[in-house]
Order: C-alpha cells, then structure tokens, then sequence
C-alpha cells in the first residue's frame, strides 16, 4: 500500500545553522520532500549557495539570515517567517557554537556565556516562540538537534557538552508542555560526523585513533546520514513520536 508518511508538501520548514553540514544535509532533504525551506544562519553568502542547490533540484527555499545567539535576530526571524507565509510548521534547531577545546578547568568565562548563549538560550527562546507560531496554526514539530556528548561527555569538550544536556532535557520539557499544542518536539543525538563544525576531531589523527575504535561502525558519518533521522522526526511518520532522542552515532553510546 503506498505510503506519503514523508511528504512535507504545504509545510514551511525553518533550518538554522543551515549554511553547511548536518543543516544544509538537512534543508536539502526536507525540500525534496516538498517542504518551503527557510535558510538561517550568520551569514547570507553562504545560505544563497544552499538555496541554490535546493532551486537546482527542484525545490523551494528562501533566505533569512539570523544570529542564533542573538535574542533580537531571532525575535525578528520569526517575525519575518510569519509575515511572509502566516505559518510555521517545522523548526530544526542545529545552530550551535563550540568555542572551547580544552581543559574544562581552564574554560575561559566568555567562552562559557557564548555557548550557553547559542546552544541554550537560542534553542529555548526559538523554540518558545515557533511552538507558539505552530499553536496557532495547530500543530508542528521541533527537532533539536543535541549530541552524544548531552549523555557522554566528551574529553576536552566540557562546556559544549554541558550545553548539549541541557538540550536534550529541554526537548523533553518542551514536548510535555506543547503537546497538548499538537506540537511535537523531539531531539537527534549525531556521533562525530564529518563537518567543519567536528574537524578539531575529524582531521586530528591521534584524535580519531581514539575515537574510531569506540564506534562499532568504524567510521566518521557524512551529514547526509544524519538527516534522514531528522526528516523522521518532523514526518507524519513520527506523530506519535514527542520528548524521545534518536541516536545517530554507528553504535558509540550501544
């Protein structure tokens, strides 16, 4: 019996940290899926390059560049995103910022406060106010994108871990308050995937001895591996799906 669980036609889709990696990997599959994209991250030059391989396959995406640390950009995104089409229906929340590689004693103070400011507080104030958005339309769905290191710290990566904890219990927060909504909200927990965001790991050898080993897969993930469990989560295929972590890590955390 043939099955249309993953079509996204009519639904606007917001992706940050799309520029690149997981986002970008993320956008282009939901646009496939006939979902409006809506391209967000720093800096407009790199989101055109997306749009454009999202127009080059077919599919729709519009640029709205946004810090996603900064309380006024993402006030004013969402603002935008609903003056242009009155609705949101999908909030992929993948900006992140990991300042910090080191000694987690030594962690400079701004680089805490930086951290926090984009993998914590910009995740909540854009999830507060699209589940919001997705109320008043009847329903929608958050992914929050977290990591292994929200369940098992990595080594010299305290501050970041810290933060991606902090997701992963505010995405079940935030799905037993919003249910009733009809908004669902769920996290996908990526292993070390190949991204410029993950290079201090992936392209430092004595780092990726230690690490490979630990993933019973034995290798690093592409982005595009880790989109499909987003495209899950934010499907009909998953609606009754809320407040759950997907891992995505070729068996580290098993």
């Amino acid at each position: 019996m043939p099955t249309r669980l993953f079509d996204l036609n009519d639904r606007v889709a917001l992706v940050t940290g799309s520029s690149r990696g997981i986002g970008a990997a993320t956008a282009r599959l939901l646009a496939g899926q006939g979902a409006t994209v809506v391209l967000s991250s720093r800096k407009a030059e790199d989101l055109e390059k997306v749009r454009a391989q999202i127009e080059a396959d077919g599919g729709q995406a519009v640029v709205m560049p946004a810090h996603a640390g900064s309380s006024e950009d993402i006030r004013r995104l969402v603002a935008d995103i609903d003056a242009r089409f009155g609705r949101l229906d999908i909030l992929v929340n993948n900006a992140a910022t990991n300042p910090y590689f080191g000694q987690i004693s030594d962690t400079d103070m701004g680089m805490v406060d930086k951290t926090l400011q984009v993998n914590v507080r910009g995740y909540f104030e854009l999830s507060a106010l699209a589940s919001k958005l997705m109320k008043r339309n009847g329903g929608g769905a958050i992914v929050n994108i977290a990591s292994i290191n929200g369940v098992k710290p990595g080594w010299y990566q305290g501050i970041y871990s810290i933060t991606k904890g902090a997701v992963i219990n505010m995405t079940k927060s935030f799905a037993k308050e919003c249910a009733p909504w009809k908004v669902r909200v769920n996290a996908v927990l990526p292993g070390l995937t190949e991204t410029k965001f993950a290079s201090a790991l992936t392209q430092n050898k004595q780092m990726l001895d230690m690490f490979l080993p630990q993933i019973p897969l034995g290798r690093v993930a592409q982005p595009e591996e880790i989109a499909p469990a987003i495209l899950f989560l934010v499907s009909d295929a998953a609606s009754y799906v809320t407040g759950t972590t997907l891992t995505v890590d070729g068996g580290y955390l098993s």
